[in-house]
């Protein structure tokens, strides 16, 4: 009975824990192999190529990186110091006439996509409809000051494509928010970035802000370097020469700089110099390039897979990039511009 009594009163002797590789240590391994193989790295890809390449990479990823922690910052803004209930009180209870007072508020945020992203769905999580969220995701990297600023800087003989950008960007993150509205499903969203958060359960405020800052910023980040990547790979795959063939060729200019777009993930501040260097094609494909980008490029879906899901950038995407440049060519009729080089 004592046998018995002390075998059913023993618990159960647990198993050592296992150690378990986690991305910590597989980074750590790769530096260490990095700096032992520093020489024979340095000979294998001192190549004009991943030259290329590589500057390419850094050049898209330390161009978003410093908006991109300004968007995770007002994202751990949000969640720890404004309640839930005062985003809902400043917007429009109906979602079709708060779609275009959040695309008009995207002029407040002076960031570029990267910044967007964290914060649309950090508004999602505060109660505020997904439409109006995408809304002021699409509009905030293309209709802030600084973004125009840049683009009449860019092109000074040109002043029209300002107002043109302003319009079209505005009027693709409009038309989006009405159409995610009459044909969205919450389902195509992840459950993550619909998760409501508490307006505050005791924790410090600050102590939420930094939590919050931290999370959005690794998990945003991995995707702006799988963007860079592509950007990068397609830089040094396609010729540069094959646009000088386009400048005669206004429908093939405008598809073949609208996916241009896609592909080279530039950041919105910056992109009008890249469009004003193209000075072999007119300035309607030009305008549809600056329209587009903000809206849709490589490390934006990257970057909405992330945070909304695989299933949400897999149908918002495509989407997007139709409507972008539907409303550019219908920006370029308004305000004449100009389809000669």
């Amino acid at each position: 009975m004592t046998i018995t009594g002390e075998i059913r009163g023993s618990r159960p002797r647990r198993p050592p824990p296992r150690w378990k590789i986690t991305s910590l240590e597989v980074l750590c391994a790769l530096l260490v192999l990095a700096l032992v193989l520093q020489d024979w790295l340095v000979g294998v890809l001192d190549v004009p190529v991943l030259r290329t390449a590589s500057t390419v990479f850094v050049a898209v990823c330390v161009q978003a990186l410093p908006f991109l922690v300004l968007g995770v910052l007002i994202s751990g803004a949000i969640a720890a110091f404004i309640p839930a209930t005062v985003l809902r009180r400043a917007l429009p209870k109906k979602t079709a006439l708060a779609v275009p007072v959040a695309g008009v508020a995207g002029v407040a945020l002076p960031g570029c996509e990267c910044a967007s992203v964290p914060v649309s769905r950090r508004l999602m999580q505060q109660g505020v409809a997904p439409a109006v969220a995408l809304t002021f995701l699409l509009a905030a990297p293309a209709v802030n000051p600084i973004v125009l600023v840049s683009t009449a800087v860019a092109f000074p003989k040109a002043p029209e494509m300002v107002p043109a950008r302003f319009v079209g960007a505005l009027l693709t993150a409009v038309v989006m928010g009405w159409l995610w509205t009459r044909f969205g499903k919450a389902e195509w969203i992840a459950e993550r970035a619909l998760r409501r958060l508490p307006d505050h359960d005791g924790t410090s405020r600050w102590a939420v802000f930094a939590e919050t800052a931290r999370h959005d910023l690794v998990d945003a980040g991995g995707f702006l370097v799988l963007g860079g990547v592509f950007a990068a790979a397609f830089n040094v795959l396609v010729p540069q020469a094959w646009l000088e063939t386009l400048g005669g060729q206004l429908v093939l200019a405008v598809v073949v700089l609208s996916l241009l777009a896609v592909v080279l993930a530039l950041c919105s501040e910056a992109d009008a110099f890249v469009a004003a260097s193209m000075s072999m094609l007119p300035l309607l494909p030009r305008l549809v390039f600056l329209v587009v980008g903000p809206a849709v490029d490589v490390k934006l879906i990257a970057l909405q897979a992330g945070a909304f899901g695989k299933s949400f950038a897999a149908r918002f995407a495509p989407a997007t990039f139709v409507v972008a440049i539907a409303s550019a060519l219908v920006a370029g009729a308004v305000f004449d511009i100009d389809h000669e080089v």
